[in-house]
């Protein structure tokens, strides 16, 4: 296989093809691909006849028979070829009557027994002149269209290989020849014109990946196992692209391999796509196993297939326990009856459904969960099973029974009691928020659950239709789009509990909405006329980009949830000025962003509470309560406030009031570049507690060219310290079990190794976060890319 050329056989010779058109042409003339119409062919005839007769005047005159049949053949071949048979027989009779009319027709002479011998030849001749030319004009013509239909099917495979971006190759080990197609020379990045060594293929190959993909390659020679690698390029300028191949080694009658042939396919898209999913069920996650309550999700017949970390504490088993543990030995006798009752009711019910109960924790106290479950539904509508959350509501019952007995004891110790009271008061209000904070939760979870059901169903149609381009295309964008709804949804999260700060820019707020447009009319969807006046102009405001346009979705949608199908929806901006003092706005120059609907509307009483946290119109399960209070949040945040202007039965037009800002100064966004710089290979302790996160941190600590030791807890970190002198950095989560942070790891570190880099990640808000933060080691927060990771690990070393 070495020193083989790389042949291009798409390519013919330059005079090969001239001639062929040539040729082409030629016989498209002569012999129409579509018989012309009778006109032309009583034309073409009638010039034959003529050039015959010309032919034979200008030559002998019109003296004698010598000759007077022979000018008639070139026309019977031409008028044949151009024309068929049957316009053939004019110039062949027009023959026999010119001969006729010279050997002694024009002076009424009987014709000679030498003459009419003669006549009989040209007629015999003629003929077979004629049948001849028939049969090699449809020879002609078949020829042309199995040319024509070649050429077509050629053109069909390269149209539907390329639109596949499937690339085909053949290499001929007896010839030492290798055909790559455009599609297969575009998959790896070789130009059309390159001619490459065999050998020299291998540079086009990501450096990590080329052992195995040579090492496939022998293997399939040698007929160990088939030809199929997914590979890495080393191009990286439009960042890291994976290339799938696949082959088969033809042999000979004595099982020698002579052919190998097979084709390449891009599956970059897909690549990242499972990515993504992977870093969106990192996230639910991380989110799940921050909440304070009990998170599971089932499948049909009520068998547990994930659990958050809340579950297990509260089971007092480890994960694979919590999975299987059968609650009905953990519910209080008293209530085991009517909880299984409701149970089985809803579930045959598959509707959402709540139950509310005692059950014994790990440590052996009786408490009180009150749940909350939602159904399940797969990417074909099948049902799939239930996920659910459920809070500790001890407290609360605890402070109803004591304010039911502060009541009855009122006359009796009236001012203890009023004490007591507000404290149970004050114990109901947090309960009552605990609450309000499950019904968020479980609505977080179902629209995460929602997103994966979209990520994971979009890989299956992938999966099993791999060369459907244009299925895959659209499966893949919908797999995308679901992970970074994903994305959006816990920043949305963070930003309403204070805990995503806002990155404000001065932005032209116009150009936001135009840009997002696209955005806002999928959200509001077909069935509602959606209209778009502009009119601030230039004038630009102090915001965060992202979550104005977060909040001007959540006004979108809001409308949308109002309005039935067949209404409009309709947003306006244009700049105001205050004169005096306006609810919460100081007098000055505004820009009122405004998105008005022709919904039901809202009464006085509905206004004054719109921007509260959980107040929500909607039925239990559509809503959480919280979208104007961020769109309230953000607003006030960027200086400005909320205006609500509605009547029941009138619509609803809710506005933005952003200040402006003077002067025509505009920060662009700059689009983040992905591109990843090479580093100095290092051996990295990862300390994480989450298996699954820290695969993935392995993975990526891995293509920066480093080594990974692991430890999943700060004192197994120490260990590997002291085991370990060749540990060159520590990468470490801030929230760790055992009762000590990455921040206490990091801090000892800075004290018995201060040579050592640190750097520390978290996906939670609170803890040590700040702590964290406040250190001199680099910070990021979960979810990271690899460029981010990169750059904390630049960061951290010195310099």
């Amino acid at each position: 296989m070495r020193g083989a050329e790389v042949q291009n056989k798409d390519a013919q010779p330059l005079a090969s093809d001239e001639s062929g058109r040539i040729h082409g042409l030629i016989s498209a003339w002569l012999i129409p691909p579509v018989p012309p119409p009778a006109w032309r062919s009583a034309i073409a005839s009638l010039i034959g006849v003529s050039m015959a007769v010309l032919m034979r005047v200008a030559l002998l005159g019109l003296h004698g028979g010598v000759g007077a049949t022979q000018p008639f053949f070139p026309a019977i071949m031409l008028v044949t070829l151009y024309a068929g048979w049957r316009w053939g027989l004019v110039p062949l009779g027009a023959g026999a009557v010119f001969g006729w009319w010279l050997w002694g027709g024009r002076d009424h002479e009987a014709l000679s027994e030498d003459e009419l011998a003669t006549m009989v030849i040209y007629l015999m001749c003629a003929g077979m002149v004629l049948v001849a030319i028939e049969a090699l004009r449809g020879a002609m013509r078949g020829l042309a269209r199995a040319r024509e239909e070649r050429a077509d099917a050629e053109a069909r495979l390269r149209v539907t290989q390329t639109a596949a971006g499937v690339g085909p190759w053949d290499f001929d080990m007896v010839a030492n020849e290798l055909f790559l197609s455009p599609g297969a020379r575009r998959n790896i990045g070789v130009s059309d014109d390159a001619k490459l060594k065999l050998e020299d293929l291998s540079k086009y190959v990501h450096p990590d990946d080329r052992e195995m993909v040579r090492q496939r390659v022998r293997r399939a020679i040698a007929g160990q196992q088939d030809y199929e690698v997914e590979y890495r390029l080393a191009d990286t300028s439009r960042g890291e692209r994976w290339v799938h191949g696949r082959g088969e080694v033809i042999r000979d009658e004595d099982g020698k391999p002579v052919r190998m042939i097979g084709l390449n396919f891009d599956v970059t898209n897909r690549r990242r796509s499972e990515e993504q999913v992977r870093e969106s069920e990192a996230r639910f996650r991380n989110l799940a196993d921050s909440a304070p309550a009990l998170m599971w999700v089932s499948r049909p017949g009520g068998i547990r297939e994930f659990v958050n970390r809340a579950y297990v504490e509260f089971a007092g088993l480890d994960y694979d326990g919590a999975l299987t543990m059968d609650w009905r030995t953990r519910l209080f006798p008293d209530d085991l009856p009517n909880i299984l009752k409701a149970q089985v009711q809803g579930e045959a019910s598959r509707k959402p459904f709540s139950l509310e109960g005692r059950y014994r924790r790990a440590d052996g106290e009786w408490r009180w969960l009150k749940s909350f479950s939602q159904p399940r539904f797969g990417p074909d509508g099948a049902f799939i099973g239930f996920i659910g959350i459920a809070f500790d509501t001890t407290d609360a019952k605890q402070a109803e029974a004591n304010l039911t007995g502060l009541n009855e004891l009122l006359e009796e110790r009236v001012s203890a009691a009023v004490a007591e009271r507000d404290a149970a008061q004050a114990a109901l209000l947090q309960s009552q928020k605990l609450e309000a904070i499950g019904q968020l939760t479980g609505g977080v979870a179902h629209d995460f659950n929602n997103l994966l059901t979209v990520i994971i169903g979009a890989l299956d149609v992938v999966e099993r239709h791999p060369d459907d381009e244009r299925r895959r295309e659209r499966m893949i964008a919908a797999a995308l789009a679901a992970a970074k709804r994903g994305e959006k949804l816990t920043q949305h999260l963070l930003a309403f509990a204070r805990r995503q700060p806002l990155k404000p820019e001065i932005c032209r707020v116009d150009r936001l909405i135009a840009e997002c447009e696209g955005l806002l009319r999928r959200a509001l969807g077909d069935a509602y006329t959606f209209h778009l006046r502009l009119g601030v102009g230039l004038r630009s405001a102090r915001i965060d980009a992202g979550q104005f346009e977060a909040a001007l979705l959540n006004l979108v949608v809001n409308a949308r949830d109002a309005t039935p199908p067949g209404g409009e929806v309709t947003i306006e901006s244009r700049p105001v000025t205050l004169t005096r003092k306006q609810g919460e706005l100081e007098p000055g120059r505004y820009l009122r962003v405004a998105v008005r609907d022709t919904g039901a509307g809202m009464d006085a009483a509905t206004i004054a509470r719109a921007v509260e946290p959980f107040f929500t119109t909607k039925a239990p399960g559509e809503g959480t309560g919280l979208g104007l209070s961020q769109v309230y949040g953000f607003a006030r945040q960027s200086g400005g406030s909320v205006d609500i202007e509605s009547k029941p039965g009138h619509g609803a037009t809710v506005a933005l009031m952003l200040p402006v800002i003077e002067g025509d100064t505009v920060v662009r966004r700059v689009a983040k570049v992905d591109h990843v710089q090479a580093q100095v290979p290092s051996r990295v302790l990862l300390v994480e507690d989450d298996p699954q996160v820290a695969e993935l941190i392995d993975a990526m600590l891995h293509d920066l060219g480093h080594s990974v030791v692991r430890a999943s807890g700060v004192e197994e970190a120490l260990s590997r310290l002291a085991q370990d002198g060749d540990i060159q950095l520590v990468l470490s989560d801030v929230i760790m079990p055992g009762g000590r942070s990455g921040v206490d790891l990091a801090e000892q570190l800075a004290a018995d190794r201060p040579g050592l880099p640190v750097v520390l990640c978290s996906g939670y808000t609170g803890g040590d976060q700040g702590r964290a933060r406040a250190g001199d080691w680099p910070f990021i927060s979960k979810p990271f890319s690899l460029e981010t990771l990169a750059q904390a690990l630049a960061q951290a070393r010195p310099h």
